[in-house]
Protein backbone atom coordinates (compact mmCIF):
# COMPACT_ATOMS: atom_id res chain seq x y z
CA UNK A 1 0.00 0.00 0.00
CA UNK A 2 1.26 3.88 -1.15
CA UNK A 3 -0.07 6.19 1.46
CA UNK A 4 -0.92 9.50 0.12
CA UNK A 5 -1.20 11.45 3.05
CA UNK A 6 0.47 10.25 6.26
CA UNK A 7 2.50 6.94 6.53
CA UNK A 8 0.50 5.53 9.59
CA UNK A 9 -2.43 5.87 8.14
CA UNK A 10 -2.34 2.16 8.09
CA UNK A 11 -1.97 1.83 12.13
CA UNK A 12 -5.65 4.06 12.97
CA UNK A 13 -8.85 2.29 13.80
CA UNK A 14 -11.75 3.78 12.28
CA UNK A 15 -14.79 4.40 14.42
CA UNK A 16 -16.94 3.33 11.09
CA UNK A 17 -16.10 2.00 8.22
CA UNK A 18 -17.95 3.53 5.05
CA UNK A 19 -18.11 1.44 1.61
CA UNK A 20 -18.67 3.59 -0.85
CA UNK A 21 -17.11 1.76 -4.07
CA UNK A 22 -18.75 1.75 -7.23
CA UNK A 23 -20.52 5.29 -6.45
CA UNK A 24 -19.83 8.42 -8.55
CA UNK A 25 -18.55 11.81 -6.96
CA UNK A 26 -21.08 13.25 -5.40
CA UNK A 27 -21.86 9.54 -3.64
CA UNK A 28 -19.10 9.04 -1.55
CA UNK A 29 -19.03 12.58 0.03
CA UNK A 30 -23.10 11.98 0.66
CA UNK A 31 -21.98 8.58 2.32
CA UNK A 32 -19.31 10.11 4.13
CA UNK A 33 -21.80 12.82 5.46
CA UNK A 34 -24.20 10.21 6.70
CA UNK A 35 -21.40 7.92 8.44
CA UNK A 36 -19.94 11.10 10.15
CA UNK A 37 -23.37 12.11 11.88
CA UNK A 38 -22.85 8.18 13.30
CA UNK A 39 -20.04 8.47 15.52
CA UNK A 40 -18.76 11.15 18.30
CA UNK A 41 -17.01 14.07 18.36
CA UNK A 42 -13.35 12.98 17.91
CA UNK A 43 -14.04 9.94 16.17
CA UNK A 44 -12.72 8.53 13.09
CA UNK A 45 -14.24 7.35 9.82
CA UNK A 46 -12.49 5.13 6.72
CA UNK A 47 -14.67 5.68 3.40
CA UNK A 48 -13.59 3.10 0.84
CA UNK A 49 -13.99 4.63 -3.04
CA UNK A 50 -12.84 3.59 -6.22
CA UNK A 51 -13.83 7.07 -7.57
CA UNK A 52 -10.52 9.63 -7.81
CA UNK A 53 -11.86 12.32 -7.18
CA UNK A 54 -13.25 11.48 -3.61
CA UNK A 55 -9.54 12.48 -1.75
CA UNK A 56 -9.96 15.69 -2.95
CA UNK A 57 -13.42 16.38 -2.42
CA UNK A 58 -13.02 14.73 1.44
CA UNK A 59 -10.47 17.10 1.89
CA UNK A 60 -12.15 20.14 0.66
CA UNK A 61 -15.20 19.49 2.56
CA UNK A 62 -13.60 18.42 5.62
CA UNK A 63 -12.11 21.85 5.70
CA UNK A 64 -15.27 23.33 5.00
CA UNK A 65 -17.44 21.95 7.55
CA UNK A 66 -14.72 21.26 10.26
CA UNK A 67 -13.55 17.75 10.36
CA UNK A 68 -9.93 16.75 9.22
CA UNK A 69 -8.84 15.15 6.18
CA UNK A 70 -6.15 12.73 8.01
CA UNK A 71 -5.46 11.09 4.40
CA UNK A 72 -5.73 8.20 2.31
CA UNK A 73 -4.10 4.84 1.53
CA UNK A 74 -4.44 2.87 -1.82
CA UNK A 75 -5.55 -0.48 -1.38
CA UNK A 76 -6.40 -3.46 -4.23
CA UNK A 77 -8.32 -0.82 -6.46
CA UNK A 78 -9.95 1.53 -4.17
CA UNK A 79 -9.16 4.26 -1.48
CA UNK A 80 -9.12 4.34 2.08
CA UNK A 81 -9.90 7.78 2.87
CA UNK A 82 -9.64 9.19 6.48
CA UNK A 83 -11.73 11.55 8.43
CA UNK A 84 -11.56 13.09 11.76
CA UNK A 85 -15.29 14.67 13.17
CA UNK A 86 -14.69 17.73 14.69
CA UNK A 87 -17.89 19.05 15.02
Amino acid sequence: MNAVATPDLDTITAEKIVDARGAACPGPLLEAKKGMATVALGSVIELWSTDPITKTDIAAWSAKVGHEFLGAVEADGYDRVFIRRGK
